[in-house]
This record gives structure tokens, C-alpha cells and sequence, in this order.
């Protein structure tokens, strides 16, 4: 047996912060109480959770910044989510990298999502994936100028450095660096996070859709 027959093919990645009122989805407020935030933060985690392991392409790890004691992910894991693990880092940057490096140990292809963007379906984790049949990165823009996906076959250099994070540039300092490396990387189509009070009716839409 060679060293990458015993890699998994793909890995799938969460990003999830741990449920406090005051601490996730602050900008929702005052539109929304800070526990009304949470209870939304809660159910993009959970939704999230949810379509990845329904679509049954690859195995989940949720991946936590905070406290792993949550009932939220206690459900996660009922629903097939197969591990919860810790993110280590000073910056959202870091705590991917770190992620990311840890998954490409055991992964032929990794694909790191967050909890925030309802509309990732299995169609869309199939573009990605197979994306990385001849691409080295592979991104998800959002329409707010940051990301809803990274996959990766290997380690890039520099692509979690001297990025904005949080900010209107995060996509556009990413593509800077693949380029300047001359990394060969694809787009996806964009996505929606739901981040403001003005996305939430594509979260009520879709959730409406779903029956949920």
C-alpha cells in the first residue's frame, strides 16, 4: 500500500464559532436580540451540517472556535458529522491554515466551508471536488467580497497572509496571492452569506423551501 492509498479522497471542513449570545452574528443586531442571533447562528450551523453529510460525499469534521460543549454540536455529530476538532490560530487565517494542513495529512483533496452560507448544496460541493481533478485550489466567492469555499489538493504558500479578514477584500487579496504564486486555482459561482439583516430573506426563502 503506497502512502496516499491510505488517504481519504476528499475531507470536508466546518468552521463553526461556539453558540454565545453577544459573540456570533453581531451584526444582525439590534435588528435581531443577541440570543435571536444566536438562534440564527445556530440553525446556519446546524442547516449547514445537515446538507453537507445528506449529500453524502465526503466525511465532516466540524471544526470550533470556542467551547465544544454546545448541544449544537452534539446534534451535528447525531447527524453524521464525524468529529469535533479545535481551531488553533491567532486569526481566521491561521486557524484555516493550521485546519487545512492538519486535513491534507489524511486527505488527498480538503474542502474548508464556514456556517454561514445556507446555499451550498451537493451540486455545488460536486463542482468543487471535481475542480480539484485539475486544479491545486479551488474558491467559492461570496458576494460580499469574501469566500464561501477553499479546496486544496496541497500546501499554498502565502495564501493565508496578509489578507483582511472580515473585510470587502478578503477574495480579492486571496486571488492576489494564488496569482502571484502561480498557483492553478478555479472559481466557483458566488454565493450569499447570511451576515446582515438584509440576507435574511434568502435565509427565510430557502429555510421556507426546505420546509424547516
Amino acid at each position: 500500500m503506497t502512502a496516499n492509498s491510505a488517504l481519504k479522497e476528499v475531507l470536508i471542513l466546518q468552521f463553526a464559532r461556539s453558540p454565545q449570545p453577544g459573540q456570533v452574528k453581531t451584526r444582525m443586531q439590534p435588528y435581531l436580540s443577541p440570543q435571536q442571533a444566536c438562534d440564527l447562528h445556530e440553525a446556519l450551523l446546524e442547516w449547514t451540517c445537515r446538507r453537507v453529510v445528506g449529500a453524502g460525499l465526503a466525511e465532516l469534521e466540524l471544526w470550533v472556535s470556542g467551547k465544544l460543549d454546545a448541544p449544537v454540536f452534539e446534534r451535528c455529530l447525531a447527524l453524521g458529522a464525524s468529529a469535533l476538532r479545535t481551531q488553533q490560530g491567532s486569526d481566521l487565517g491561521q486557524r484555516m491554515q493550521h485546519a487545512l494542513a492538519d486535513a491534507l495529512g489524511r486527505a488527498q483533496k480538503v474542502i474548508l466551508i464556514g456556517s454561514d452560507c445556507p446555499a451550498i448544496d451537493r451540486a455545488y460541493l460536486e463542482q468543487a471536488i471535481e475542480l480539484l481533478n485539475s486544479k491545486d485550489c479551488v474558491l467559492g466567492p461570496a458576494y460580499d467580497g469574501g469566500y464561501v469555499l477553499i479546496g486544496l489538493t496541497g500546501f499554498v504558500p502565502n495564501c493565508f497572509t496578509a489578507v483582511q479578514w472580515g473585510s470587502e477584500q478578503v477574495y480579492r487579496q486571496t486571488v492576489a496571492h494564488l496569482q502571484a504564486g502561480a498557483v492553478n486555482w478555479g472559481a466557483l459561482g458566488s454565493l450569499a452569506d447570511i451576515d446582515r439583516p438584509e440576507d435574511l430573506p434568502l435565509w427565510q426563502a430557502l429555510h421556507s423551501t426546505a420546509g424547516g
